[in-house]
């Protein structure tokens, strides 16, 4: 496979030269993850600029304490928060450049167990049910089997598109 840096400039000349040949639905289908891929990448920015002041603001005002676990929750909270939005992005991008299916399952799945562990992260034990920690438990494991199930699935056709 080659490496191939994208450009703004690259992209749209691709798709120009593309476009003539999408049916409505797909010219639809690829203005529809243009759009929300420029929402996201904003969101992104917007994120990670909120993550950097907060960051540099406790530093300043000396609330980096180690022994605080609520500041590294919201940290790390804040963290995982752009890492999922990176990951939707970089599935909206998959779609556009390899003209997959819209939407795969194990990209969502993917996302899903990156919102559960951020719950975790954030999760406040002395405030939280039992019930729902079972819950999230529940809800991380299933899926878990599911990844693993879908990763498992899509395995042999790549062989077999390899050779």
């Amino acid at each position: 496979m080659t490496s191939k840096i994208l450009t703004l400039a690259s992209e749209l000349k691709e798709l120009g030269s593309k476009w003539q040949t999408l049916s409505i639905y797909e010219k639809f289908e690829q203005l529809v993850v243009g759009v929300l891929t420029t929402v996201i990448a904003i969101i992104i920015a917007f994120a990670t600029w909120q993550l950097l002041f907060h960051t540099l603001n406790l530093v300043e005002s000396h609330l980096v304490n180690p022994a605080d676990s609520q500041i590294f929750q919201g940290l790390f909270g804040m963290v995982l928060t752009v890492l999922i939005a990176l990951e939707f992005k970089h599935t909206l991008l998959v779609v556009r450049h390899h003209r997959r299916a819209i939407v795969q399952v194990r990209s969502v799945v993917l996302v899903a167990l990156l919102s559960l562990v951020r719950r975790f992260i954030i999760l406040d034990l002395y405030q939280t049910t039992a019930s729902l920690i079972a819950a999230l438990a529940g809800a991380s494991l299933a899926l878990g089997i599911v990844f693993w199930v879908v990763s498992n699935c899509e395995e042999p056709q790549e062989v077999e598109a390899q050779e």
